[in-house]
């Protein structure tokens, strides 16, 4: 184990990297040193994805299967030169959140022991806006991936009859995330209802393979469409981002092309700045795009008289909203 503080220049700023012979991925043996390097070779998309954006830090001091905690709070003993940001929670309490200003703030949370940056869809200097729609599908049970590519096409389909150009990514664990760079003009309570509306839409035009029902027992053998990714002050795992898995999956943009063959289990700290060089960023150039279409269809849905989507627990009661209780608890206290 290499003992001997790193310390590197990283466009002006001095970062130090202590213990750096530590493996944080035990199945392969990477090191710290080895995931800095890796972020180093991805960091021009990268930065594009998180560059501006709030974090939230997943740490992991003793490396992937460790004793691990999210930190909201950028610590007080943080070097002068970080640039943070100030943001609330659902409930309303207020953090001092690291903003991803460039790859020396991704480093220094490296040398915390961050092994996961979940990512606002915000930017710091407009916090009330969110410009990216997330998608997150998700297994059910009896749904494993060759479903989820499925499902994730299903999706594709009805965006671009919509008008609208999604972004396909790996989540780096079971899933697959879905991106669409927003117009900087809505808000997270927008973003959500147009999401709702897809999932919703998705679900009429497939009642066998996709579902929009918030709570497990409505799900089935289908592919959940997680409209609450985009929930305000929700964070979703960042593109180009390692995951705290022994392994060290990478969340990895790919292409709409490699859809059917991608193993994403075999993308990782170690394979994936080679696939870079040579195949470069997927999600490059895609331009921000409008929601009009999807908040059509939410108008539609409410006119019809459907109710809001059930929110996750830890938000207030929200106008429109259906009993905020699964189905068989509700039938069970009618009684």
């Amino acid at each position: 184990m290499k003992a001997e503080p790193v310390t590197l220049d990283l466009d002006g700023v001095e970062v130090t990297v202590s213990n750096p012979g530590k493996v944080y991925f035990p199945e392969h043996g990477e090191t710290k040193l080895d995931l800095v390097e890796y972020y180093r070779a991805v960091s021009v998309p990268l930065l594009a994805q998180l560059g501006g954006r709030p974090l939230l830090l997943e740490r992991y001091p003793d490396g992937a299967g460790g004793k691990s905690w999210f930190q909201k709070r950028v610590p007080k003993n943080a070097p002068g030169w970080l640039t943070t940001t100030m943001v609330s929670t659902p409930n309303g309490t207020t953090s001092d959140a690291l903003v991803a200003k460039d790859l020396a703030h991704i480093i220094w949370a490296v040398n915390q022991g961050c092994l996961g940056f979940h990512v606002w869809p915000n930017r710091a200097d407009a916090l009330d806006i969110s410009d990216q729609l997330r998608v997150d599908l998700d297994p059910s049970p009896g749904i494993g991936f060759p479903e989820l590519r499925h499902g994730a096409v299903l999706a594709k389909a009805l965006l671009e009859e919509l008008g609208i150009t999604a972004q396909l990514k790996t989540s780096g664990s079971r899933g697959l995330h879905l991106y669409v760079p927003l117009e900087p003009k809505w808000d997270g309570y927008e973003v959500r209802a147009a999401a709702v509306a897809l999932a919703r839409e998705l679900e009429r035009r497939h009642p066998d393979e996709m579902t929009a029902q918030w709570w497990k027992e409505e799900r089935g053998s289908r592919v959940f469409v997680d409209f609450n990714q985009n929930a305000p002050h929700k964070t979703v795992f960042g593109a180009w981002c390692v995951r705290p898995r022994v392994g060290g999956q990478v969340s990895t943009p790919i292409g709409w092309d490699e859809l059917e063959t991608i193993e994403p289990d075999k993308l990782t700290l170690s394979t994936v700045p080679a696939r870079l060089a040579e195949r470069g960023d997927p999600w490059e150039g895609t331009k921000p795009q409008s929601i009009e279409p999807l908040l059509a269809l939410s108008r539609k849905d409410m006119a019809n008289g459907l109710m809001d989507a059930p929110w996750p627990p830890v938000y207030p009661k929200m106008p429109n909203e259906p009993p905020r209780v699964a189905p068989s608890r509700a039938k069970k206290d009618s009684v």
